[in-house]
């Protein structure tokens, strides 16, 4: 018998139905990581970009099931995130 997948759960209680269960026959790899952005965005960035960065930008934001501008924002914090090196 194959993995099974998870089905669409459209309550709180059919997902907590579902968790009740044995799911040790669970095909784990569908999941991917998951961010939760809780604080609260105060402040606002307005920039202009060549056309084709912008496309470019908005092309992998959808390939990754996302706003562009979340996109943007992950890539600042991970630029923020690695060490300064002189220059």
């Amino acid at each position: 018998m194959g993995k099974r997948k998870v089905p669409e759960l459209r309550t709180d209680a059919a997902a907590e139905a579902f968790l009740e269960q044995d799911l040790s026959g669970l095909d784990f790899a569908q999941f991917r990581p998951m961010r939760f952005e809780f604080e609260r965005k105060t402040a606002q960035l307005n920039m202009r970009l060549p056309a084709g960065l912008l496309n470019a930008v908005k092309q992998r934001a959808a390939a990754r099931g996302m706003p562009y501008t979340r996109f943007v924002r992950e890539a600042v914090e991970a630029a923020l995130a690695t060490p300064d090196k002189a220059r």
